[in-house]
């Protein structure tokens, strides 16, 4: 049984809700509480302030029932409202640390007991690409391997002299990013431009180019250079001032070409939009060039290391060791890099995969005729532009609608190819929030972006970040959903198919997908409201459900939230503060928190905590802002305060494309 100790901070009205498993200890300083109770790991929740002891009071299970024991400290604890030393704990329970009100609660419906989709594809760690060997484990822990060696992993605190005895490389460095992709970029684009010199940072990872990654799922999802992303025109991970906008370089360089029109039309979009124009998206191509030329401008090659992050252990000193590989054609040597403030930005480790659709590949080992959308699958387009076909489509987001276009350009080629969208229910009405309602056509539910604009920087931000926990999922439940862009062209398609018969929307729960004699699938499913079974059959199915982001699907992570007893939000991803720091990571050499290390995250490892759209460009860039802005307050080395003269000196240095220093 896990729990949920949900409290307000008084200044800055945040909210922290971790969800842990007992024995829980709480107190002031992380190295004074202990590790393990009864050969049992703890779980050590750090709360500030002077009132606080250093070990303060302890959570434990007892026979079956939840106990607080009082470690001796100085001011008490009070459980609603009565001084204990040792109680039992029930459900709903208030207990009082020094200013800290905390609210207990038994969690009997956290994210480990919700439905969950049990199937998914995760990216080979050498490649990054998605890995179709079923025998391959979806989650590896770190001492599987010779590296690191139990010494290391064993331990949550380990000196600088014990690594010195491995014999392998050390290096130090200031600041040190876990990922080195479009997250880790913009974090180190931020330090950059506040001052911090390209020789204090390293950004480690498997590509040299931060958009790589990314790039390969965009090309997968048939969204070449020249087709739009789903982003807005100042969403720019080159640019954190968002001027000029992605909208105005494309309108220049239109206009001059001599394409006027062309240039007009774009800005009227901008100008215009939702209400009166489509809302306008950057070209893929566009934004992988305009980032080229940031990481020259910031020396990104120069502070980028090729390795493979195996786990990370804090240091006596109050800074961290990374333990890390890196293979060439000739051999795999290790290695560890000491760092104070940490960004941890790995991205999306795996697939989302229907589990009927996995059950057919794992029985029938065919990776050609059933894939999801973020696979290589061209050779199918190439194949019904031969022959026809028949293709379903899973999914009725963004990436089913670029896979839908992508089918009906194939179909300009051979009119002989049919598509047939399986959903599972029918979408009458779309999401409402207040006043504001999303329509649904053909049962696609529109908005011009995974979540509402509001959400980035407007008062839907403010709400969520002030929101307590039940409130918080409710908003990011009712904001989210599987949404796609309300783009002209795409309903045309839709309404052209429906029209002529060579679409069909069909409506039902998967009972079973097999193989037919004649090399084609048959998928059964049992029709809503019906009692009968319908069989389709289809040459091709195409998966488009998304990624996952789960803590548990990422070796590193899993590992890391396992081995300090993390907690995660409900969602089963980082619980991180309103400036997206791993508050239970900070280590201090000492009681007053000097010297201290930093661990932040970003991205998707961090949805259902302050902020909706973090796995967007924009998002990346607030995660980057407000956590800089935190350790510019900590005054960290070469890190200085982004005022406005500053920002504008460094934005000038940007047009005029010199470095940051």
């Amino acid at each position: 049984m896990q729990i949920r100790l949900s409290w307000q901070n008084l200044e800055t009205g945040e909210w922290r809700t971790p969800v842990l498993t007992p024995p829980i200890a709480l107190g002031r300083v992380f190295e004074r509480m202990p590790s393990t109770v009864n050969g049992e790991r703890v779980s050590r929740l750090v709360l500030n302030g002077e009132r606080v002891s250093r070990f303060h009071g302890l959570i434990t299970w007892e026979n079956g029932t939840l106990m607080l024991t009082d470690t001796g400290s100085r001011n008490g604890i009070l459980v609603n409202g009565i001084p204990q030393t040792r109680c039992l704990l029930q459900d709903g329970d208030l207990l009082q640390i020094a200013h800290y009100n905390i609210t207990l609660s038994l969690v009997t419906n956290s994210f480990n007991n919700l439905p969950q989709n049990p199937s998914q594809i995760s990216f080979s760690l050498p490649t990054k690409l998605p890995d179709t060997d079923l025998s391959a484990p979806t989650v590896s822990s770190a001492n599987r391997e010779s590296f690191p060696p139990p010494s290391f992993v064993n331990s949550l605190q380990i000196s600088v002299q014990q690594l010195q005895t491995l014999g392998l490389q050390i290096d130090e460095i200031d600041y040190l990013t876990i990922g080195a992709g479009l997250g880790s970029f913009i974090w180190v684009d931020l330090l950059r431009i506040s001052g911090v010199k390209s020789n204090q940072i390293m950004a480690l990872g498997i590509d040299n180019k931060p958009y790589t990654h990314y790039q390969q799922l965009c090309l997968n999802s048939q969204i070449p250079p020249q087709e739009r992303l789903r982003s807005n025109s100042d969403s720019c991970p080159d640019n954190i001032w968002g001027w000029p906008s992605y909208a105005l370089r494309e309108a220049y360089t239109e206009a001059g070409q001599g394409q006027f029109l062309t240039a007009l039309k774009l800005l009227w979009q901008v100008f215009a939009e939702p209400t009166f124009a489509e809302t306008y998206t950057p070209r893929s191509g566009n934004v992988f060039n305009s980032i080229d030329r940031e990481a020259n401008r910031i020396q990104w090659s120069q502070m980028y290391r090729y390795g493979r992050v195996k786990s990370i252990r804090k240091l006596t000193d109050g800074r961290y060791a990374i333990a890390y590989s890196r293979s060439t054609e000739n051999r795999r040597d290790h290695g560890f890099i000491l760092a104070r403030y940490v960004q941890i930005a790995t991205g999306y480790p795996a697939i989302q995969f229907l589990p009927d659709l996995q059950a057919y590949r794992e029985q029938t080992k065919d990776f050609k005729t059933v894939v999801n959308a973020y696979e290589n699958h061209d050779y199918i387009y190439q194949q019904l532009e031969q022959s026809g076909g028949t293709v379903i489509i899973r999914g009725r987001g963004i990436v089913a609608s670029r896979i839908l276009q992508r089918l009906y350009e194939a179909r300009q080629k051979n009119s002989q190819i049919q598509i047939l969208h399986l959903m599972r229910s029918p979408k009458a009405q779309g999401n409402q929030f207040e006043k504001a309602k999303r329509t649904v056509e053909n049962h696609f539910e529109f908005q011009p972006f995974n979540w509402p604009k509001a959400s980035w920087g407007g008062d839907l931000r403010q709400q969520l970040e002030a929101a307590n926990p039940q409130d918080r999922l409710k908003l990011l439940e009712q904001w989210g959903g599987t949404t796609t862009a309300r783009r002209k062209d795409w309903r045309n398609i839709v309404n052209q198919g429906l029209r002529q018969g060579w679409y069909r929307i069909t409506f039902g729960t998967v009972e079973r997908v097999e193989p037919t004699p004649n090399g084609r699938t048959l998928t059964t499913i049992r029709e809503q409201g019906l009692n009968a079974n319908l069989q389709l059959e289809a040459d091709f199915i195409i998966d488009a459900t998304g990624l996952d982001a789960k803590v548990n699907t990422n070796p590193l992570l899993n590992d890391l939230v396992t081995h300090y007893n993390l907690p995660l939000n409900a969602l089963g991803r980082l619980s991180v503060t309103n400036d997206f720091e791993l508050v239970e990571m900070r280590n201090s050499k000492d009681s007053e928190d000097r010297l201290g290390g930093r661990i932040y995250a970003a991205g998707a490892i961090t949805l259902g905590g302050p902020y909706a759209a973090v796995d967007s460009f924009l998002g990346l860039q607030y995660a980057a802002l407000v956590s800089v802005e935190n350790l510019a307050s900590l005054s960290t080395p070469g890190l200085r305060k982004l005022t406005g003269w500053r920002s504008l000196w460094q934005w000038f240095k940007w047009v005029n494309n010199q470095p940051p220093n």
